[in-house]
């Protein structure tokens, strides 16, 4: 298991100064045969491997290294995709980079990114963007002074059944929207509850969905077995009016992930593990109604979003998850976390589940 970065070293100014500080924008990369994309990966843990797993077999682009300070992981990242391994992020920058996933603990995005910022590197970072809006707004700043690209790693937006669900309810009136996101509890899971750690990719989804702001909130969470909160039930309205729940536990023996959305002419039923979604419509006055099952693209969705990572920075457009939408989305779980109606800790009591490992 990864260890924990430590501070990225070499920190040239404070948040303030790089808000302030007039930095020459830097140009979109270059494409061409002879011109790689160089990129690399700070934090190798299971996310940051398979970020780095993605990089070293896409088209157009070099994986120059990894960072990490645990020695043994970074090696054998390094070691079995025949780049560098550093142990820090200082190292990976002097290799020279375009581009950065930043996949390290939250409460490290901040330096990291504006450590590369400074240096004209784009970067990638991994949800949530930041341990806190303030922290996600300096990386913001930074970036926009620095003209670099900025893209949070929202990946679930880029799963094919998520991206099915999306153009099916295009253009429509949508009603309500229901997420389930259960599964075990993780053992190496210390510093967050389900509330950063889950809910936050249904929260973007939801926001995605209805191209709308969230405007109420309705926590409901408690903790049984973690020292954080390892059940949230939350409810949301957006500006549009649309009703959204949110179920989501570290208590569910299994993994399950579903989605339903109602609106004025369908409904729309999704498993986001099977990808398989299914699209009710046609109601008739005695209630009958037609069924069917839709397309659903096969694309991995960690893949199409590094790709779409590449594309923003070679073209300098607008990335497909940006740094507003990261905060937005961020603000929304922190809401939830500050707005419980009672602080609760359901009773420990003996039972039949177990939490090992």
């Amino acid at each position: 298991m990864i260890g924990m970065l430590g501070q990225a070293r070499g920190y040239p100014a404070t948040s303030q100064e790089i808000r302030t500080a007039m930095v020459q924008p830097v140009p979109p990369v270059q494409q061409g045969a002879d011109r790689l994309m160089r990129v690399g990966v700070v934090g190798v843990g299971i996310m940051g491997q398979n970020h780095a797993r993605v990089f070293a077999d896409l088209s157009g682009v070099k994986l120059v290294g990894v960072a990490d300070p645990d020695r043994g992981q970074r090696k054998f990242v390094s070691d079995a995709l025949g780049c560098a391994g550093f142990a820090d992020v200082e190292g990976l920058l002097g290799a020279g980079v375009d581009a950065l996933t930043i996949a390290a603990p939250t409460h490290l995005h901040r330096d990291l990114a504006l450590t590369c910022i400074e240096r004209g590197v784009h970067v990638l970072v991994e949800k949530p963007i930041a341990s806190s809006v303030a922290e996600g707004n300096a990386i913001i700043a930074a970036a926009r002074r620095a003209g670099v690209t900025l893209m949070v790693g929202h990946g679930e937006r880029f799963n094919p059944a998520v991206e099915t669900i999306k153009e099916a309810i295009r253009r429509e009136d949508i009603l309500s929207i229901a997420i389930t996101r259960v599964g075990p509890f993780p053992p190496r899971m210390s510093n967050v509850g389900v509330v950063i750690d889950l809910a936050v990719h249904d929260i973007d989804l939801i926001r995605w969905f209805t191209d709308s702001e969230i405007v109420e909130v309705q926590p409901q969470l408690s903790n049984v077995v973690a020292e954080r909160e390892d059940i949230a039930l939350l409810q949301f309205r957006t500006a549009s009016g649309v009703l959204a729940h949110i179920n989501t536990n570290w208590l569910t023996p299994f993994k399950a992930r579903s989605v339903t959305v109602a609106t004025r002419n369908k409904y729309i039923m999704a498993d986001l593990l099977t990808r398989q979604v299914t699209e009710c419509f046609g109601f008739q006055p005695d209630g009958s109604y037609s069924m069917r099952h839709l397309s659903v693209g096969h694309a991995e969705p960690l893949r199409a979003e590094l790709q779409a990572f590449v594309g923003a920075v070679r073209s300098g457009a607008k990335p497909a998850v940006t740094g507003e939408e990261g905060v937005a989305g961020l603000e929304i779980a922190i809401r939830c976390l500050q707005e419980r109606a009672v602080p609760t800790a359901a009773p420990r009591r003996a039972g039949p589940r177990r939490v090992t490992g």
